[in-house]
């Protein structure tokens, strides 16, 4: 009989100090934990070319951040705080709202900045988490001039609260500069795709140089990916939806891949989430919410290189599906133990799929 699992399974305890928050000194300069075997094994990013194969399929995520947190004010006068999740067509954009008591539909909001956000009603329907605003003008360039770096909440940076507009010119330019990967192309994550963030010009030439291909699709992260579960029963928990596309090239890559017999490395769980959407779906664009737990049978994804993930996370799920769930939790009580540093500017691990 397949093991049920609940949401208590996923839990372990952290201490708060091996949170990074900030980047490494350069970015392939990370650790790299190899879960691949028992024993693991204690390495550098910088290793990773050594360690995979002549053949292989890197598959990464190009998303590119943008500067999705938005300060402004109520007509009253309250303060609020908008992430954007999405944009739409007609300057309109979906968004998480933080404020104390929310405005009825209708508000025009004064935003910092000089521009002003309509509320146009609750997404992605009328009892939907989200909410849908109108911009007084196009979002990207309102975001780009405005905006601040959507950091996650566990990062304690002038970013996370509405003192943004003091944060240090100094943390402003690194999080600009290092919570975005060197391959970014596509605007429209409201998070990093993390397990990205340690490639550098010196790994991916090594890679090549290794006869490791590389391709991409995008999927653009939204802020629920730091959600954690909160039903116990895993099966009622509603998964966040998501964009993705992949586009013609990286089907072909993957064709070739398997006609080589080389593996499909996916970089990070965005990519995972991608690929085996297609699998599922047969459908090379549009929105996903698979949730993958133990059990799940992976049909694309057979090595997969991960940041460490927070308790109770649907993330955490999906490499336990991946690896299998005491070696998971095997693998994070050998990182605490040896204190690698965890979550979106932490250190990196290298696993591979369990044989089904």
């Amino acid at each position: 009989m397949p093991q049920t699992y609940t949401l208590s399974d996923f839990d372990f305890h952290l201490p708060e100090a091996l949170i990074a928050q900030h980047p490494a000194p350069e970015r392939s300069a990370s650790r790299l934990l190899d879960g691949r075997s028992s024993p693991f094994v204690d390495r550098t990013f910088k290793d990773l070319p050594s360690l995979l194969r002549a053949g292989d399929l890197l598959v990464f995520n190009d998303t590119q951040v943008v500067k999705a947190r938005l300060f402004g004010e109520k007509p009253t006068g309250g303060k609020l705080e908008l992430l954007v999740e999405r944009v739409l067509t007609h300057h309109e954009v979906v968004a998480h709202m933080k404020v104390s008591k929310k405005p009825p539909v209708g508000t025009v909001l004064h935003m910092a900045g000089g521009f002003q956000a309509t509320l146009l009603g609750r997404w992605p329907d009328e009892h939907g988490p989200l909410f849908r605003f109108q911009f007084s003008d196009e979002p990207h360039t309102l975001m780009q001039q405005h905006g601040h770096m959507p950091l996650p909440p566990y990062i304690e940076r002038h970013q996370n609260t509405a003192d943004a507009q003091h944060e240090t010119e100094a943390d402003k330019a690194e999080d600009e500069a290092r919570y975005q990967t060197v391959f970014a192309k596509h605007p429209g994550a409201a998070a990093a795709p993390t397990a990205a963030l340690h490639f550098d010009q010196g790994v991916l030439d090594g890679l090549a140089a290794r006869g490791v291909a590389t391709a991409s699709v995008t999927l653009h992260v939204g802020a629920g990916t730091f959600q954690p579960v909160k039903t116990e029963n895993l099966a009622e928990h509603r998964m966040h939806s998501e964009w993705y596309n992949i586009p013609a090239a990286t089907l072909q890559a993957l064709a070739d891949c398997r006609a080589r017999g080389g593996r499909v490395v996916a970089v990070g769980t965005t990519s995972v989430r991608t690929l085996e959407s297609w699998a599922l779906s047969g459908q090379t664009e549009g929105d996903t919410q698979i949730f993958i737990t133990p059990g799940f049978a992976f049909q694309v994804v057979d090595v997969l290189i991960t940041n460490f993930h927070l308790p109770k996370s649907t993330l955490l799920m999906l490499v336990s599906a991946l690896v299998g769930f005491d070696p998971m939790h095997a693998l994070y009580r050998h990182a605490i133990a040896q204190r690698y540093r965890f979550f979106s500017y932490g250190d990196a691990m290298l696993l591979e799929k369990k044989p089904s």
